[in-house]
């Protein structure tokens, strides 16, 4: 998997100054356009899209301090349309405008090449189970809220605080399939995964289908398929974040399966002073062929 990544970032850097087009580079990684991104983003810390931008933009400035181009000329070449869009896009990378660039010879920003590797770090290993699931739904309150990679997401924070007592014992009752009780549900995600895009969070319960849904709680249906599970404990929340982390990092690159469009479940149970969790995340998953 690792290695047809790296044939991926090859072509990137073959069509810097022409499209790069996702969908090329998902069939060259020999995977779906929607696990490309998010494995990506696990792998380089940054969207797929803001790293083609960058390395863009860099072997763009090394043409303006080259000075072999007019501003225009380059602006083209690396597919603006005009020569103020170029100027945004560069300065929002470099802190500083080309043409600025190119007078004062300022110091710009790099974005290197990245390359892809397997590491094996020791003995330690990742539960997990597969499961198949038939259609079921989502049953609880939602809300809209920015991603956030490290540290707690204060809105679902303040979101959680703020619903009263009477409403989770009312979506507690109507837990009715595995992961049982409360969950944390992320849907409708940005592709990117990028920090501070937004997602709808549900804290809820996994029912069945048939299950009547009261009018002032929100739903989600979501159709059959497979889950990968896995199980975690540690310090919270960094646990439940490095978990996610290394499903991507490490489960996916070495099992014969990739992430497909779904909600993620998180099943948390914290200790009395909140400070460690045992976790059951549940991610959507289909085998892969090769």
């Amino acid at each position: 998997m690792l290695e047809r990544l790296n044939e991926a970032l090859e072509h990137i850097e073959s069509r810097l100054d022409q499209q790069v087009e996702v969908p090329e580079l998902a069939r060259i990684a020999m995977t779906s356009e929607y696990h490309l991104r998010r494995l990506f983003s696990a792998l380089a810390g940054l969207p797929l899209s803001e790293y083609i931008r960058r390395r863009r933009l860099t072997v763009a400035g090394a043409e303006v301090l080259a000075g072999e181009r007019t501003l225009l000329e380059i602006a083209v070449r690396y597919g603006y349309g005009s020569g103020e869009a170029f100027a945004r896009a560069f300065r929002a990378v470099h802190g500083v405008g080309p043409g600025e660039a190119r007078t004062t010879g300022a110091a710009l920003t790099s974005q290197p090449r990245l390359s892809f590797r397997l590491v094996v770090e020791g003995s330690s290993s990742m539960r997990y189970r597969i499961v198949r699931k038939e259609e079921f739904q989502v049953v609880g309150k939602r809300v809209r809220v920015p991603l956030v990679h490290e540290g707690m997401n204060p809105e679902i924070a303040t979101f959680i605080r703020g619903l009263a007592p009477e409403t989770l014992q009312r979506i507690t009752a109507l837990s009715g399939e595995e992961p049982r009780g409360i969950v944390g549900v992320s849907d409708n995600l940005d592709p990117s995964r990028a920090e501070g895009t937004e997602l709808d969070y549900y804290h809820a319960v996994v029912t069945d289908p048939g299950t009547t849904v009261p009018q002032d709680l929100d739903s989600l249906t979501v159709p059959p398929g497979t889950w990968a599970v896995f199980e975690s404990s540690g310090p919270f929340p960094l646990t439940l974040q490095h978990m996610w982390r290394d499903v991507f990092t490490q489960w996916f690159p070495s099992n014969p399966y990739r992430s497909r469009p779904g909600p993620e479940i998180l099943r948390t149970r914290l200790s009395a002073d909140a400070t460690e969790a045992e976790a059951e995340l549940w991610i959507p998953v289909e085998r892969t062929t090769a």
